[in-house]
């Protein structure tokens, strides 16, 4: 039969061909991942298995009001949210790690949901879930009606998409920025966080987002997760923000990027959520405290350089990282780029940061 049809036999070559190269591409991609290290169960871990936390115990500086949606459903729809745990955890520890007393509140006050994302979790964000302190404060949160502001010297909102629906038209939350922002207190946002600074108004009358310069999550972020996002949320808050004067500073997607105008900070996505929170405490007038970087946040390093210097100078910090400093650098962090630039369209890219992925494996020997 192949033979009286020799273009059905050459299809089936090709065809099969494929299948085996990405058989075989997809073998060698899994094994560019340190899946025994990415194996390793840290739910377990506790504040006092954290030396951040545990050690060098700061003096009392004050409290910080962190604040969290209460939105459990994005609109209309049946898509389910909440605050994103990440964001949460990781700031907090960074507020408490350097003297500061935490509350939390939200809009309705109570248990407010929560969105966890197994692939993002790491030792900071399971203590916090085994921290009977912390979680007492996250499920029973205060309403945003009970706070008086002048109790605090910061406010932080978390973000979670959940943030987009019951933050920006809350009077509560106005009040409470308004009057830290207008006492040079410290406002800091992170995500979705900063759509609590939508309509706020200064006693001047004048947005408080007027030529400040902010970044949140942005546009394209947003709809490379949600293609239909413009039918779902009340706005874009990228254009939101542009809309009421703010001096928007987008950064390269989903990695760190913060943006610090006086005494308001604001960060662009959840992986900014470590930096925005020292950066806190650095307008609060403090040095903060030496805290280890973590893996991925290395990694991060490595990616920003890519987008700034290209290959050769995303390789050089690799193996500064690696073989010089002996830092752990989570490589998957950098194989998950990789995947991003595919549902992007950007095959060239794809291949540049599989080559980075590759190399950071080959440097790893070296710690």
């Amino acid at each position: 039969m192949l033979k009286k049809y020799p273009i059905l036999k050459w299809t089936l070559i090709v065809f099969g061909s494929i299948i085996i190269l990405l058989f075989v591409f997809g073998w060698w991609f899994i094994s560019l991942l340190p899946i025994e290290e990415m194996s390793i169960d840290v739910s377990a871990t506790q504040t006092s298995d954290l030396p951040y936390l545990s050690e060098d115990i700061q003096p009392a500086r004050g409290k910080i009001l962190a604040i969290v949606t209460s939105a459990a459903i994005m609109g209309s729809t049946d898509k389910s949210t909440g605050y994103e745990l990440t964001e949460l955890s990781r700031a907090y520890y960074v507020f408490v790690a350097n003297g500061f007393e935490v509350d939390i509140a939200s809009p309705l006050g109570g248990e407010p949901p929560v969105v966890i994302d197994d692939d993002d979790m790491g030792k900071y964000d399971y203590a916090f879930l085994n921290d009977s302190i912390a979680q007492y404060k996250v499920k029973h949160s205060i309403p945003v009606k009970d706070i008086n502001p002048e109790r605090y010297e910061a406010v932080f909102f978390a973000g979670g998409k959940g943030a987009m629906f019951d933050f920006p038209e809350n009077k509560d939350i106005q009040y409470i920025v308004r009057h830290l922002y207008q006492s040079n207190k410290v406002v800091g946002a992170v995500c979705h966080g900063p759509a609590a600074l939508v309509n706020v108004t200064l006693d001047t009358g004048r947005s408080l987002l007027e030529n400040k310069k902010v970044s949140s999550f942005t546009n394209d972020e947003e709809l490379l997760l949600i293609p239909d996002a413009e039918t779902i949320f009340p706005f874009f808050l990228q254009d939101k923000l542009v809309e009421q004067g703010a001096r928007f500073n987008e950064g390269a997607m989903y990695l760190e990027n913060i943006s610090r105008d006086k005494n308001l900070v604001t960060g662009q996505n959840p992986w900014s959520t470590w930096e925005l929170a020292e950066t806190m405490i650095v307008a609060l007038g403090y040095t903060p405290k030496y805290r280890k970087i973590t893996a991925e946040e290395n990694a991060m390093k490595v990616l920003i350089a890519y987008e700034t210097g290209g290959t050769k100078k995303a390789k050089a910090l690799i193996k500064q990282i690696s073989a010089v400093e002996k830092k752990p650098l989570a490589r998957e962090f950098i194989a998950s780029h990789s995947v991003i630039a595919v549902m992007r369209g950007n095959i060239g890219r794809f291949f540049s940061l599989v080559n980075l992925t590759s190399y950071a494996k080959s440097q790893s020997k070296n710690i």
